[in-house]
């Protein structure tokens, strides 16, 4: 019996906030149906690369979910939704707010239907506030928390980021956190709940320290400047003599004079809380000196808290990932081609057992649906 067995959610969502969130969903059990425009489905199903007759992100984010293709601007859309709106415990979409209102399914329409229905909005900056309206995506949300100044590149302007983290990681994530917690409170109160999720919102605990520096010391981060983006030598990349990195994070003391002793930097440049900058200097000059594979030969087994930054090819074939059997899982199309599961943070007992399930084809729950 997997966690979420028997729970049924209408994922109205499009892209990737709604959508991881629900395939997260879907992992742990619940019976997860895409509501979808007709005909072309949602937008993730037409992009590029290619995979079988969908998109390969449509693929992977949608792995063992139903569809249902429906025109929810049609007249009697929401009658035909009706039975499955009485039946369903979660729904989650991603509109900007107003628009399910205006479509009928909004909150105070669906609650009508079902009192019990855990009702989950997913939006840039939530559903009030004068940015409520605004169009962004995830390098806005970042923009806007104030992320994407603390970290910079080595001309001081911020830098692009390589990882949706708003999307994911302010969105997917606290929205299903949500609505497991709405879940275990429904078992006692019998009543369902509106959650408001804003991706922006989402992104401020990451900078815990930063605000609460700035409260206790009315200093506020300086972009590279501080001890995890990039101001101390004890948390940096430095260059190699062969053109690769090293991420170097000996933080606590003995960590930091282990790797000390293991490069043999000088002690005068060991105190590096008097001059980070000249500390970086000195360990920068000597990890140049040898390429990364000769340094990580000669850091084996001295507890220094040190890696070469790889790639994600070079990721995907570490024994560590393998071992753990982070990437058998795959989706199957028709026509029994094969992909790589997202790998989702859900542990084995409480996940689907099934190596293989597909995505699902547009319309193909159809039958869910009410008389036209």
């Amino acid at each position: 019996m997997l966690p979420l067995s028997g729970v049924r959610v209408l994922d109205f969502s499009t892209l990737l906030p709604g959508p991881m969130a629900t395939l997260l969903l879907a992992e742990a059990g619940a019976e997860v149906i895409k509501i979808e425009r007709p005909e072309s489905g949602e937008e993730l199903r037409l992009y590029q690369p290619r995979f079988a007759d969908t998109s390969v992100h449509f693929a992977l984010l949608n792995r063992g979910k139903r569809s249902i293709s429906i025109d929810l601007k049609a007249p009697g859309a929401l009658a035909r939704l009706r039975p499955l709106l009485e039946s369903t415990d979660v729904v989650v979409e991603q509109f900007r707010p107003g628009v399910m209102d205006r479509l009928g399914l909004g909150y105070a329409a669906l609650k009508q239907i079902n009192p019990r229905i855990v009702y989950c909005a997913i939006t840039g900056f939530g559903q009030e506030g004068p940015k409520a309206q605004i169009a962004a995506h995830d390098l806005n949300y970042q923009a806007a928390a104030g992320l994407l100044s603390i970290s910079a590149g080595s001309d001081g302007a911020p830098v692009v980021p390589s990882a949706l983290i708003a999307d994911i990681a302010g969105g997917a994530y606290p929205a299903v956190m949500n609505i497991l917690l709405a879940l275990l409170r429904r078992q006692h109160s019998g009543e369902g709940c509106r959650l408001d999720v804003s991706m922006t919102d989402g992104l401020f605990p990451f900078l815990y320290g930063a605000i609460g520096t700035a409260a206790a010391t009315d200093a506020w981060p300086r972009p590279a400047g501080e001890l995890l983006s990039g101001g101390s030598p004890r948390y940096q990349l430095y260059p190699t003599r062969d053109g690769r990195y090293l991420a170097v994070a000996p933080l606590e003391e003995k960590f930091w004079q282990n790797f000390c002793e293991a490069i043999e930097l000088p002690a005068a440049a060991r105190e590096d809380r008097k001059d980070p900058a000249a500390t970086i200097r000195a360990v920068r000059a000597i990890i140049s000196q040898r390429t990364a594979s000769e340094w990580i030969s000669q850091l084996a087994g001295k507890d220094v808290c040190v890696n070469v930054v790889g790639s994600l090819q070079e990721a995907m074939e570490d024994p560590q990932f393998r071992d753990r059997g982070l990437f058998r899982r795959s989706v199957v199309s028709g026509n029994d081609d094969a992909l790589p599961a997202v790998s989702v943070p859900i542990c084995e007992p409480l996940r689907d057992p099934r190596t293989e399930l597909r995505y699902p084809q547009l319309g193909e729950a159809n039958e869910l649906l009410g008389n036209p």
